[in-house]
Parts: C-alpha cells; structure tokens; sequence
C-alpha cells in the first residue's frame, strides 16, 4: 500500500465517492473524475492503478442493473465497437509506464475540456445509416487509443451513440456493456504494463468502498434529479477538471 498521508486518502476517497455518484445518476464520467482529481494529489500512475477496481466493479452495477436480457441485446449490437476499443486499449495501455507525465496530463486534458465543451454547448452531430460501418472504426479506435492511455474512453463513446440516435433509455445499458468490457481489459493490461502490481492494487481496491457507495447513491437520485442539469453541472466540473490538466501539462 503506497504510504500516502491522511488529507491525500481524504481526498481520494472523497474524490472515488463523488465520481460513483456522478456515474449512479447519468451513466458516465467516472474515470474522467478519478484521474483529474486523483492526479491533483498522486502522481499519474498511481492515479491510473487506483480507479481500475472501482471502474471494473461500477459497470457490472450498472451494465446488469437492469437484467441480463437488455446486456446481451446491447453486446449484439455493439459488438464491433466494443471489440475496436478492447484492442486498441491493451495496445495503448502498455505505452502509460513510459509516458511523460506532462504529456499525460495533455493527452488526458485536451479531449477532456474539447469533449465537455462540445456536449456542454450542445453541439449535435448526426452519423447517417450508410456512414455508420466507417465512423464506428474510427470512433472506437480514437475512444480505445484514449482509454488505453488515460483510463476513459467515455466521452467519445457517449458522442457516437448520440450520434446514431440511440434511444436514452438503452444508452446507459449500452454504455455499460462497453466500459464494463474494456474495464476488463484496462484491468489486464494494466497487470501487464506493471502499473497494477502487489504495492498499488490495495490501494484500488480501497477505493472500492467509496465507488460502490456513490453509485448507491446515484441511483437513487437517478430517476429524481434534473438530469439535464446534473449533466451539465458535471459537465462544468470536468471541463475546469482539463484546464487543470492541461495547465499542469503545460507548466514546466
């Protein structure tokens, strides 16, 4: 367990609950959460190893949440994306131990800010039927190559499926299947990369308590809350969240 003070597992924990409960209410922004917080008080890679027990365990809650049958109708469907972005991450996982922490921050703050502005401001893009076989490779390798890197391809994921006009109420199972499945994948790659090892995987699985908590209760402000506004809210949050990053990213 990395010896970390007690204001640094403080905000960790409080950092880990807060983002199950963004992830319990509208479905996403988990990862993004953890690693912009957590690389406020840890170095990258210990950031990265700690939201990989929270992420995998949060997407089985929310993938089955509502039973097997929608899971495996969204896993048909999507099976080619979710297959794309497994393989790209588990090639770009393996480059994280040897990334530069000041290009960590900017691969993982610049799509974070752009990402949150554009969902923010309402920007809408529309992937006709014929378009979809071509956008769906590229999409879900640029989500993977992200995700490999930074632990979240859940932003661009979320803009393609509002892209094809997916309905809301199967965006959050479909949602689920995907990170779960690449969760998965981040997991063992991750084993591989050496970033979860026996010193930084109790530190992770630490954080599972906070994660399973927010998620609680996420939930059940799921079907109360303003949705529209909560998302927007995160959406702020993330977006000073990247112009954090990319601050850091940029500081000598």
């Amino acid at each position: 367990m990395p010896e970390l003070g007690l204001a640094v597992w403080a905000a960790a924990l409080g950092i880990t609950l807060f983002s199950g409960l963004v992830k319990g209410a509208i479905g996403l922004g988990q990862p993004l959460i953890m690693v912009s917080g957590l690389t406020m008080v840890l170095e990258p890679n210990l950031a990265v190893a700690g939201l990989l027990f929270p992420i995998v365990l949060s997407n089985l809650m929310q993938t089955f949440r509502t039973g097997i049958a929608p899971a495996i109708a969204a896993m048909k469907d999507f099976w080619r994306y979710t297959l794309i972005v497994c393989i790209t991450i588990a090639i770009f996982a393996q480059i994280v131990p040897r990334l530069d922490p000041h290009v960590f921050y900017l691969v993982l703050g610049v799509p974070v800010m752009a990402l949150s502005l554009i969902q923010l401001f309402g920007l809408r893009l529309h992937i006709a039927e014929k378009n979809r076989g071509w956008a769906e490779w590229v999409v879900a390798t640029i989500s993977g190559a992200i995700g490999g890197l930074t632990g979240t391809w859940g932003p661009t994921t979320v803009l393609y499926l509002l892209a094809i006009d997916t309905p809301k109420s199967r965006q959050v199972v479909v949602q689920g299947v995907i990170y779960g499945i690449g969760a998965v994948v981040l997991f063992v790659a991750h084993i591989k990369s050496g970033i979860l090892n026996w010193g930084t995987a109790p530190f992770s699985a630490a954080l599972l308590v906070p994660s399973v908590i927010g998620m609680w209760l996420g939930f059940q402000i799921q079907d109360r809350l303003d949705q529209d506004l909560f998302r927007k809210a995160t959406l702020v949050l993330l977006t000073v969240a990247g112009l954090n990053l990319v601050y850091k990213g940029l500081s000598a």
